[in-house]
C-alpha cells in the first residue's frame, strides 16, 4: 500500500489528516459499536477493547504533537499505539476463535473487497462503520481485524519514517545546538 510520506508523519500538521489517525478513528468507532452491541454488559472485555482502541488513537495524536520537539517521544508513543492495536487484534481473534466463527483469510474475497474500498479515496471513513452496523458480530470482528492489520502496517511505516527522520536530522536538542552554533558563527 503506497502512501504519501506526509500522510504518515506530519508534526505541526492536522493529526486528523494522518492516514494512521483516520484508520485509528475507524477502528475506535468499529470497536465501540462492536463492544456495546455484541458483548455482554459487565464483561470486562468491553472496557478493555474500547480502551485499547482509544489508546491507539490517542497515542497517534500525542506522538504526532510530541514530534515537534521530541522525536524520541514521537517514536515511543507511536509504538505504544502499535502495541495497543495488537492487544485489540488479539481480542477480536479470541472472540472469533472461542465462538468457532470464521476468521477471514488474508486472500479472501471479503478482505480483498475491504482493501480496495479502504484505498479508494472517494469512500468516506464513516462508510465502514455504517457497513458494520448492518452486519453480524462475526463480520464486524473480521472488518476490524482487516483494519487492524492495515493499521499495523501503516504504523510500522510511520515508525520507519520517524527513525529515518531522526537519523537524518537528529533530535531537537541537536538541532537547537546546531542552530545556536550557526547563530554564533554569524
Amino acid at each position: 500500500m503506497a502512501t504519501d510520506h506526509n500522510e504518515l508523519t506530519s508534526p505541526n500538521g492536522d493529526v486528523k489528516r494522518l492516514l494512521t489517525f483516520r484508520k485509528a478513528q475507524v477502528i475506535y468507532d468499529l470497536t465501540f459499536h462492536f463492544a456495546h452491541t455484541f458483548l455482554s454488559k459487565g464483561d470486562r472485555t468491553v472496557d478493555q477493547m474500547i480502551q485499547a482502541a482509544r489508546s491507539g488513537k490517542q497515542n497517534i495524536a500525542e506522538g504526532n504533537s510530541a514530534g515537534v520537539t521530541s522525536m524520541e517521544t514521537a517514536i515511543k508513543l507511536t509504538n505504544v499505539a502499535k502495541a495497543s492495536f495488537l492487544e485489540l487484534l488479539l481480542d477480536y481473534e479470541d472472540f472469533l476463535r472461542v465462538r468457532n466463527f470464521r476468521k477471514w483469510e488474508m486472500d479472501s474475497r471479503e478482505v480483498e473487497f475491504l482493501r480496495r474500498k479502504s484505498i479508494d479515496r472517494s469512500v468516506p471513513d464513516q462508510w465502514f462503520v455504517d457497513l458494520a452496523k448492518k452486519r453480524p458480530a462475526e463480520t464486524v470482528a473480521n472488518i476490524a481485524i482487516v483494519f487492524l492489520h492495515q493499521e499495523d502496517y501503516l504504523l510500522q511505516a510511520q515508525l520507519n519514517a520517524l527513525e529515518n527522520k531522526f537519523l537524518a536530522q537528529g533530535g531537537f536538542k541537536e538541532q537547537m545546538f546546531a542552530a545556536r552554533l550557526q547563530a554564533r558563527g554569524k
